[in-house]
């Protein structure tokens, strides 16, 4: 319990300077950054602060982040309202505020007026598994005797743990808490670390619309692991177990995004019926919605579950907790984010009696060395981390960029890796040509043997052999699809064709746009006529692997259509065209080969790269649909529903093609 207490006498309106220093915490400097030693945000020390401001009997006030609307940002509210806010400190609206009320629990916290619901689901999770929350809010503060209008709180930042200290005055509207309220009107500990969070990020409105998977890090200093629940991978339940069983912190989403869930119980094999269950049990932090289908409060199925683990499971009570079904779990949910201090979501078997290795590094590129159009320059300027694997490993490489989550694009990047012996190397880059930023990176490696190693960057001269760098350069043209597809899809599954057409233009063309003009684009019916003939599902959409395909195909007929183009104009002719088909291996009549021509070409019966691509890409769907449906090689033979998709994938070219092959 705390104790009672109130603040008499304490001036207010004494002007503080808030950032001054005391290093005389600062231990050895290799600790800095970590738990016991954190980072100074904006340079304020908690216990100095405190201090002087009991010394000389003042409340402090934060200049930094101060009780001014430019603390809250643009956006959130009209001009009107922002000018109506008052900044009002616990011990202004109540005799005996408290930082906690009966310890923490998830139902403390409401949410306010800005959309930052990623933040409050990612609390609600820490309430959960209390060890990271004690990280997160330190013990050493109140409103005891020891109160000073000051509050400080620890978030993990690019690869340090930062102190962010605060001033307790909260902005109200309308005699109303304007964000995050607590639901005991004299606990504050949920307000007062919002604003925390708000300064590390700069304003309020920087809460508004962000991503979990940040929250979830920023909170923990762990690593998150995301899964598509579409194409999850096999060990994905016994994963789920795992990382129940060890504490992780476990979120997932709807297929548009809109909702946060949090898993925090996996049962397997529950008795049912004749046979045994696989349930997860999940928490909406917003606590007004809860499945309704199988598994769900008062469903059928509980009924032929034993009495006592009926007695144990289930719960009749509207408080956003349910169960649901591993199948269901999968199909109606679109994401799942695992996240911990270390990946131990992926021990099974031996590797539960080994501990991971943690490697970190700070470094930064230059404006010169970034970019995806020059590899070879790239890859022998930015830093190089070479890995030596003796023996079977299991690695996760960790590293973020300075922008956002993969959509809008990533900040942070994780890959897995089972590997085998060898040498690995570590390339840091974006997709911006000349954009310099710092990284971090990080390295998870597990061993039966607990092999550990220091990872060396290199820097300058390149290592790389020239058959390497190509290679890289092909897998991340290959590989580059994923990211690119989730930030035009907005959140969606599929792509329509305004949206690639977008990509066409924008991401495709880009490198080629200099030097052809910007004539030389993809119109809405090419992409459209592309999106058909990838289309497999027949839906007028295509799905990320559908994308993919296509994704390779474009870049492969990129280099060629750079390689022919030998004097970079831009075009290619009919003489050009038929080397290339006849390269590629295809079946063309010279007939086919002129209908094509003056389909795709221009009046002096060139192609540029966009009428190149849809030639070539329509040509290669067309073999494929000939060969798939022929049973000699010589004719095909068509149902009603087979004419049908053969047209909508093909158009009408579909049988000057087949007349090219008996000729």
């Amino acid at each position: 319990m705390f104790e009672e207490l109130s603040a008499p006498g304490l001036e207010q309106d004494w002007n503080l300077p808030s950032n001054l220093y005391q290093n005389k915490f600062e231990q050895k400097s290799e600790k800095i950054g970590s738990l016991s030693f954190p980072r100074k945000f904006e340079n304020q020390d908690f216990v100095y602060l405190t201090d002087y401001c009991l010394k000389h009997g003042i409340l402090f006030e934060d200049d930094t982040f101060p009780a001014h609307y430019s603390s809250i940002g643009p956006k959130v509210l009209p001009e009107d309202k922002l000018r109506r806010i008052k900044w009002l400190r616990p011990i202004d609206i109540m005799r005996y505020p408290r930082l906690f009320v009966d310890g923490v629990n998830r139902a403390d916290i409401l949410q306010g007026q800005i959309g930052d619901c990623w933040v409050l689901a990612a609390l609600g999770s820490l309430t959960r598994q209390q060890r990271f929350l004690k990280n997160v809010i330190p013990k050493d503060q109140g409103f005891e005797d020891s109160y000073a209008g000051i509050f400080h709180f620890r978030f993990w930042q690019f690869g340090d743990w930062v102190d962010v200290v605060i001033d307790d005055r909260l902005p109200f509207l309308d005699d109303n808490f304007l964000f995050v309220h607590p639901r005991s009107k004299n606990e504050f500990w949920p307000p007062l670390l919002e604003k925390a969070y708000a300064k590390l990020r700069g304003s309020y409105t920087n809460l508004d619309q962000g991503y979990l998977t940040e929250a979830l890090v920023d909170f923990t200093g762990g690593v998150e692991m995301p899964f598509n629940l579409k194409n999850p991978p096999d060990s994905l339940f016994e994963m789920l177990k795992t990382a129940a069983e060890s504490g992780c912190l476990m979120g997932c989403t709807t297929p548009k995004g809109v909702s946060h869930l949090f898993i925090y119980f996996v049962l397997l094999n529950v008795p049912y019926m004749d046979g045994k269950e696989r349930l997860v049990r999940l928490w909406n932090p917003y606590g007004n919605t809860e499945w309704k289908g199988a598994w769900s409060d008062r469903s059928v199925e509980w009924q032929h579950v034993p009495i006592p683990y009926r007695k144990k499971l289930y719960e009749d009570k509207d408080d956003g907790e349910f169960w649901i079904s591993y199948k269901d779990f999968r199909d109606n949910f679109s994401f799942l984010i695992i996240c911990n201090d270390v990946p131990t979501c992926l021990d099974s078997g031996e590797q539960r009696n080994t501990t991971w290795s943690v490697d970190k590094h700070v470094n930064k590129f230059s404006g010169a060395s970034l970019g995806n159009s020059y590899y070879e320059d790239i890859l022998s300027r930015n830093p190089q981390y070479f890995i030596q694997v003796p023996e079977m490993l299991f690695m996760v490489n960790y590293f973020s960029l300075a922008d956002h989550f993969l959509l809008v694009p990533q900040r942070d990047v994780v890959n897995c890796f089972y590997l085998s012996p060898g040498t690995y190397i570590i390339i840091p880059t974006t997709t911006q040509e000349g954009e310099g930023t710092e990284f971090l990176l990080r390295t998870f490696l597990k061993s039966q043997n607990n092999f550990s190693f220091d990872p060396v960057p290199r820097e300058g001269k390149s290592e790389l052999p020239l058959a390497v760098t190509k290679d890289l350069h092909k897998w991340n043209q290959d590989n580059s699809y994923k990211t690119i597809f989730l930030k035009y899809a907005n959140q969606s599954s599929f792509l329509d064709a305004s949206q690639l057409q977008r990509i066409l233009n924008e991401v495709l063309l880009k490198d080629l746009m200099a030097s052809q003009g910007s004539g030389n684009r993809f119109s809405f019916d090419s992409s459209k006529s592309l999106l058909a003939l990838m289309d497999i599902n027949a839906n007028g959409r295509l799905s990320l692997d559908e994308f993919g395909e296509l994704w390779r195909e474009l870049n492969i007929y990129k280099d060629i259509f750079i390689k022919e183009d030998e004097q970079n104009s831009g075009f290619l002719n009919a003489s050009n065209l038929k080397r290339i088909i006849q390269e590629r291996g295809l079946s063309v009549s010279e007939k086919l080969l002129g209908l094509m021509t003056v389909r795709y070409g221009d009046a002096t019966m060139r192609m540029n790269y966009p009428g190149f691509v849809c030639c070539m890409i329509r040509l290669e769907t067309m073999e494929k649909v000939f060969h798939n449906l022929s049973k000699d090689g010589r004719e095909i033979c068509f149902t009603e529903d087979e004419v049908s998709g053969a047209y909508y994938h093909l158009g009408l070219f579909l049988h000057f093609y087949i007349v090219s092959f008996y000729q």
